[in-house]
């Protein structure tokens, strides 16, 4: 991860998000605001759908689970791959923004050893998923599953994962227009809920 530009301001990003649209970096080192339509949300409701095999593993408890205790460390293993949009202005940006509270963390760690993850946005009832790592079998699955029982328990009402794929579709991900979407991300920066 290369620097290309200054970092971005903690109120820029979370007025983007109150107003349903994100960075990502492109491969031409600019930034991207994107503000898909549709966009894709994982129903918090009855809607989510842990499949039979993950079941299996949840049993077994393979993970012990944290929340944001490596924040920075799930950046990077999400930026680890082949494409990525997490360049070392979104990495450093989103770091600042866990340091004041805002972004956060769901880790599963093995023997010591940070073995995948997920970190998002949280402003209001709204829970915006960035992205997913995983170094073990079902690692950044089970991390997906805490999260949306996280969401419950806290009283969220809104999951963002800003995209569908084949990979979400498994857990119930649907699409839904864009009016939609920032009709509930309205209702959701209503609720007073924290996810700490």
């Amino acid at each position: 991860m290369a620097d290309r530009q200054p970092l971005l301001e903690p109120s820029l990003l979370l007025n983007a998000y109150a107003s349903g649209i994100f960075p990502m970096a492109m491969e031409t080192g600019e930034l991207g605001w994107f503000s898909p339509d549709p966009r894709g949300i994982i129903p918090l409701d009855d809607g989510f759908h842990i499949p039979h095999g993950l079941k299996r593993t949840l049993k077994k408890e393979p993970f012990e689970i944290r929340m944001n205790t490596s924040f920075a460390d799930v950046m990077r293993g999400c930026a680890d791959r082949r494409e990525t949009w997490i360049d070392d202005t979104i990495y450093k940006s989103y770091v600042r923004l866990h340091y004041l509270g805002h972004a956060h963390s769901v880790e599963t760690w093995q023997a010591g050893q940070l073995v995948g993850g997920l970190y998002g946005i949280a402003l209001g009832g709204a829970f915006f998923g960035e992205s997913m790592f995983s170094r073990a079998t079902d690692a950044s699955k089970v991390a997906l599953v805490v999260l949306v029982h996280r969401l419950r328990e806290r009283g969220f009402s809104l999951l963002d994962t800003q995209w569908t794929t084949a990979h979400l579709r498994q857990f119930g991900a649907v699409d839904i227009p864009r009016r939609d979407y920032l009709a509930r991300l309205r209702r959701a920066q209503g609720l007073d809920v924290t996810f700490i």
